[in-house]
């Protein structure tokens, strides 16, 4: 599978003559630099629970500091839009919103307030304009738009060299160029929701590739007014996590990863002896079947099928002393390596989510068939039934996951028939009248992926999630 990484830098700059503003500048780049269009960016504002989304072409949003709401307000519809892409190459274009009629004034200068170049007085009608930059030299640079006490200025990274410095005016723009969504929003989308520094912001952009739209990593931090450049990156499912292609355990077992949407999972069962602390998970050779008492079995009671299917764990190991919790994540360490931790129901959920809606890993056209996409390739009894597991196992995992179906510690007959996949959730279950953990479950014979209860003493496989 081609392994491809693309990322959108989000430039957030400070407006120079007004600190009351914040303008987020959104670029699609992948790993080469080169640019990417993204279909729209969501923009989160968790501290005011406010959520705005801009849509190509709009690359850039203007938040107000609540602090200075009426100085931005008597800026009106007046404005630089962040050219794009940003950075550029010698030379590039701006748009400028007009709204009333006066003399403007356009100029560049250098990050040391050194004026570059200075354009003429221009009169132009309400409308949008156009004007086309070029500069001579790299470097960071400020344009600055002056109009009836107005002041708009937008921060330009300039990678190229061009012929000299000027700015040209290259004609007005028709409204009618614009889809009433991007109207809405302006090529430099503004919010009526206030923003003070230090609200906890969340940003998310979208992206076409190969058909298919892909979400990128969601960063969540508390936004200021000096913040430069994030990076929201995208992967494509089935690849190594980036950073992490490998984990080890406490024994020092190597597991691989694998990327599903935004999680990052071990792809194999956990085979690990000791808890994380260095603590022994003891055996349980007389057949105690505890729910107190940590305990860890062979699958099929066999030995040398740990370096396949890993060992099964009773849930008394999985949580090493921790509390149910189905938070998303968890916040479960258990009996997982550091940085990792066993997934709550939640986690599941988002899995089998993310899944479900990727057409390609859907079976017979129905969207809850995804067990194949998540099943090993090898190790599954046969079973003449179409978008079961064992049905064809040769076009098994779509997805990379890689369950095994290392069965539990009851019944050896469910080797090679399913897996049972931990979570760190418990629930009560009414009609047995008792707590129970919850686990994703995968069985040879179903084409999708239930989620129920199992007794805490019986013994299931452990998949842990990054952190």
């Amino acid at each position: 599978m081609r392994k491809i990484l693309c990322f959108i830098a989000i430039a957030l700059v400070g407006v120079v003559a007004f600190a009351q503003t914040v303008t987020l500048t959104f670029t699609g780049q992948d790993f080469n630099n080169s640019w990417v269009q993204l279909d729209r960016v969501v923009i989160s504002n968790l501290t005011r629970d406010w959520q705005e989304t801009i849509y190509w072409p709009d690359t850039t949003l203007t938040m107000i500091n609540s602090t200075g709401i009426a100085d931005y307000a008597n800026n009106g519809a007046f404005f630089l839009s962040q050219n794009n892409p940003n950075p550029f190459n010698g030379t590039t274009d701006v748009l400028l919103t007009v709204a009333d009629a006066g003399m403007v004034k356009l100029e560049i200068t250098d990050v040391n307030g050194r004026i570059v170049v200075g354009a003429n007085d221009y009169s132009p009608l309400p409308g949008i304009h156009r004007f086309r930059i070029t500069l001579s030299a790299t470097g960071t640079y400020v344009m600055t738009a002056r109009q009836n006490g107005k002041t708009s200025s937008i921060k330009m990274v300039n990678n190229g060299e061009g012929n000299r410095n000027g700015i040209e005016y290259a004609g007005s723009v028709r409204a009618t160029d614009y889809s009433s969504q991007q109207l809405k929003s302006g090529t430099r989308g503004t919010t009526d929701n206030t923003f003070t520094e230090g609200d906890q912001m969340e940003y998310v952009g979208y992206a076409t590739m190969y058909g298919t739209e892909y979400a990128s990593d969601r960063i969540s931090i508390q936004q200021d007014t000096l913040q430069t450049t994030h990076v929201l990156r995208f992967y494509r499912d089935g690849e190594p996590c980036l950073g992490t292609p490998t984990v080890s355990d406490i024994n020092g077992n190597t597991y691989n990863t694998v990327q599903i949407g935004n999680q990052c999972w071990m792809q194999e069962n956990l085979r690990a002896t000791r808890f994380p602390d260095h603590t022994e998970i003891p055996m349980d050779t007389n057949s105690a079947f505890s729910e107190e008492v940590p305990y860890r079995y062979t699958p099929n009671n066999d030995e040398s099928e740990v370096s396949d299917y890993g060992y099964l764990y009773n849930w008394a190991a999985v949580m090493h002393g921790a509390v149910s919790s189905d938070a998303n994540p968890s916040g479960v360490q258990g009996i997982c390596p550091n940085g990792w931790h066993v997934p709550s129901v939640a986690e599941w959920i988002q899995l089998v989510n993310h899944v479900s809606s990727r057409s390609l890993y859907v079976c017979g056209g129905d969207s809850s068939y995804i067990a194949k996409a998540l099943a090993s390739d090898y190790g599954w009894v046969f079973i003449d039934e179409p978008c079961a597991i064992g049905d064809n196992p040769f076009i098994n995992n779509a997805t990379g996951f890689s369950a095994h179906p290392a069965g539990n510690n009851l019944n050896n007959i469910m080797f090679g028939r399913a897996t049972y996949l931990w979570s760190s959730t418990e629930i009560y279950d009414e009609e047995w009248s008792m707590e129970l953990p919850n686990i994703l479950a995968l069985f040879g014979y179903f084409a999708d992926t239930p989620i129920y209860g199992l007794d805490k003493w019986l013994g299931g496989s452990v998949r842990c999630v990054r952190d």
